[in-house]
Parts: C-alpha cells; structure tokens; sequence
C-alpha cells in the first residue's frame, strides 16, 4: 500500500483528498463526518462577516443523460457568525489532529480587517489560511473575492498584509475569471503566499426557463451570475494549473481545484503539478462517503505503478505541457479502423465527411458487406473519427514514422530568419 500522506506548504494530511471551502465544509458537524469518512483535510467555508443568502441558490446543468454535469451557485460566504465557526474549527481540529483544518477568509481590502480577523482565526489553532480572491457573484460586487483577484496588486498587497501577522501558512486562492492567471498568481508569490490553490469557481448563468422564462435559478422572479464549477470545469482548471506549475515566477505549491470527481482526476492534477486536491460538486452530488472509493482507487493506481508515495507523481507531467509553437509539426498519425470490431455506424465517416478532411471511404467487399476504410495520404490525425466512434477499440490512432526531423513552428521560424540574414 502506498503512502498518501501529503505536505502542501507545511500543512500535511493523511491523504490528497480535501473539501474545498464551500457548502460540505460549513459547519463542524459536516467536516468531522467528512473526516470521518475519510477525507484528508478541509477548508472551512470562507469566514469574514456574516452575510445573508438567498433561499434559492444552487443550479445545475444536466447533459446527455449525465446528473450534475455542471454546477452552479449563487451562495455566498458564511451566514453564521464568526464565534460560532471558530468555536467549532476549534472542536474539530481538536478532535482530529491529524487532518488539515484550513481558515479560508475573506474581508474589505484594508490591511486593518485582515490582521484582525488572521488574529482571530490563528487563535483557535488552523493548520493554515486560504485567501479567498475568487469568489465571483455577491461578494465581489462589495470588493471583495474576485473583485480583488482581478487584480494583481490588490492580490499582492493584502496577501502582504496577511503575512505581516500571519503564522501558519498562508495559500491565495484565484479566480479563473480572468485573461492570465499566472499573473496573479505571480503577484500572490511576491506577496509572501506559501501557496496557491485554483480554480475557484467560473462566471455563469446555468440557464433559462424556457416556459416561465426565469433565469435558472432565481429568486422572486430575479436572476445573478453565479460561480461554475463541476466536471464541465476540469479542463479549464487543468490548463490553468499547468500554466501556473510550469511557470518558474510562480514556483510555489498548489493546491488543485475544479471538476475533480474521482481518483483519476486527481491523479491528473497531480501529474500537472497540484500537491493535493480540493473537491466539492462531487461531494454534494454523491456524499462524503466517495472518498473511500477515491482513496481504494488512488492506492491501487499507485501500486500497479510500483510507486511508494503519492507525492512521488507531483508535477511529473509538467514538462510535456509546452507552447503551440513547440510542437513538431513533423509528428505524424493517421486513423486505423479496425474492421473486425467495427460496427458499421457510420459515425466516423459521417463526422469526417461533413466536418474534417473527407479521408474515410465507405466500400463493399466481395460478399457484399459494407467496411470503411482510411486514406492515410488524406488523413491529417485530427482524432475526430476516434472521438465520436461509440466501440472502444474500432479506431486506433497510429503514428507513422516522419522521414523528417522534428521541426516545430519555432524552429521553422527561426530557421527561415536564419536563412534570410543569410541571403542578405
């Protein structure tokens, strides 16, 4: 059995697996059930001054026959008062020393209020503190979450601010609303974050009524932008990730969210260079019990991989994540139908036909059965005919060796300026 034990930043954990601060972590009858059953750590649903929510909140998209493909809330932070959230982080962590218990935060951006409430929180014993900059519906028209994280030195200064009295570690959280995030994410790190962690939830508007003509959700007949989050987030949340873990002015760890429902999505986010991982759709759809499943398949992942410690897979992907312009447009594959299992649908030549490069020809063999066959000369590898094929195995996508030597799009480049100063 592998070792899943954690340290992101200074803070460890019997396992990758946290909640994230949200509706599961709210109260501390919810995140001891949830360590409980297993799960690593927590971060607390974000404290600051207690506001008040809507009745109607949460919204989700369904597609395709899937349950909760997308999530969608308008919640905001903690409606109970501050007292009564330390009281019971207190509790918890007391009752379980083990386990990460982090403060997530959000204030005004005034340098008073965060020494004031990092003072507060740290007494109670946290094992650290996530700065919520991401938040983007409720809070942010007040100035706070994303309205900070939007930008850099708004970010770099109240993470300063936190550390001048901050003394567990300090982890900013960012928002994905926003053109680069390794730019704020930079700034976190010029600000003395130990950590980051990403995404927080994404700007959007699940969708409309289309007999009441109400915004989904609303309240009164009133609907607002609310926070995107769940499996239809992963990719997203992937790339940003990896934008930050390749990025050297980042440098620091990172705590990975956004769509992780299973232990293969957070074996993925760890190859691209999260520490450990924070999960809540997934929770709220299927309960705290999922973790054992996520714990089972991450152990036996590992051990099939001869790998002693999970920490030992962190970033390992990072360098194969690279610029469009690096990529060798030498690199050849082309599709291989296999017309043994082949179920004749038509799907592939369908979707080639009408929307790719017209590679695959349906015949008719001497026994009158109909095949489909690739034009490799035609074939550009665009993978669309393996994607939409429904029989896993039909299609293989084949490299074809390249009499060429790798060249990318850079090196071309460079080659024909090379070229030029030479002719000049």
């Amino acid at each position: 059995m592998a070792d899943l034990r954690i340290n992101l930043a200074g803070i460890t954990a019997p396992n990758p697996f946290w909640l994230a601060s949200a509706p599961p972590t709210n109260t501390g009858y919810q995140v001891q059930r949830a360590f409980e059953a297993g799960w690593g750590g927590a971060v607390w649903k974000t404290l600051g001054d207690p506001i008040i929510n809507t009745s109607s909140r949460f919204a989700a998209v369904h597609f395709n026959g899937q349950r909760v493909a997308g999530f969608n809330n308008i919640e905001l932070i903690t409606d109970r008062p501050l007292e009564v959230n330390l009281k019971e982080i207190y509790e918890t962590k007391k009752r379980f020393p083990n386990h990460a218990v982090v403060a997530s935060l959000m204030v005004e951006p005034k340098q008073e209020k965060w020494h004031e409430i990092v003072k507060r929180v740290e007494a109670i014993g946290v094992d650290g503190l996530e700065l919520n900059f991401g938040c983007p519906h409720g809070m942010a028209e007040r100035g706070m979450g994303a309205a900070s994280g939007q930008q850099p030195d708004l970010v770099e200064a109240q993470t300063m601010w936190v550390k001048e009295v901050a003394t567990t570690p300090v982890i900013v959280k960012l928002t994905p609303n926003i053109t680069d995030i390794t730019t704020t994410a930079r700034a976190a790190v010029r600000g003395g974050a130990d950590a980051i962690s990403l995404i927080n939830t994404i700007n959007s508007l699940a969708g409309v009524d289309l007999d009441t003509w109400n915004t989904i959700p609303h309240v009164g007949g009133k609907g607002a932008h609310g926070g995107y989050c769940g499996p239809a987030v992963k990719p997203i949340a992937l790339n940003m990730l990896s934008e930050c873990a390749r990025d050297p002015r980042v440098g620091v760890p990172i705590s990975g969210i956004g769509g992780i429902s299973t232990w293969r999505d957070a074996v993925e986010f760890m190859l691209m260079g999260a520490s450990g991982v924070q999960i809540c759709t997934a929770a709220m759809h299927h309960g705290f019990r999922i973790v054992e499943e996520m714990i089972e398949g991450l152990n036996d992942y590992l051990d099939d991989k001869g790998i002693a410690k999970v920490t030992d897979i962190i970033g390992r992907s990072v360098d194969r994540y690279s610029n469009w312009g690096d990529l060798d447009l030498n690199y050849k594959i082309v599709a291989n139908i296999n017309t043994g299992i082949c179920i004749s649908c038509n799907k592939c030549h369908i979707a080639c036909e009408d929307t790719a490069h017209q590679c695959i020809e349906r015949l008719v063999d001497t026994s009158g059965k109909a095949y489909l066959k690739v034009h490799e000369e035609d074939c550009v590898g665009c993978n669309l005919c393996s994607i939409v094929c429904p029989v896993e195995g039909a299609i293989d996508m084949v490299e074809i060796p390249s009499k060429e030597a790798p060249m990318s799009w850079n090196q071309r480049q460079q080659a024909l300026a090379e070229l030029a100063r030479t002719l000049n």
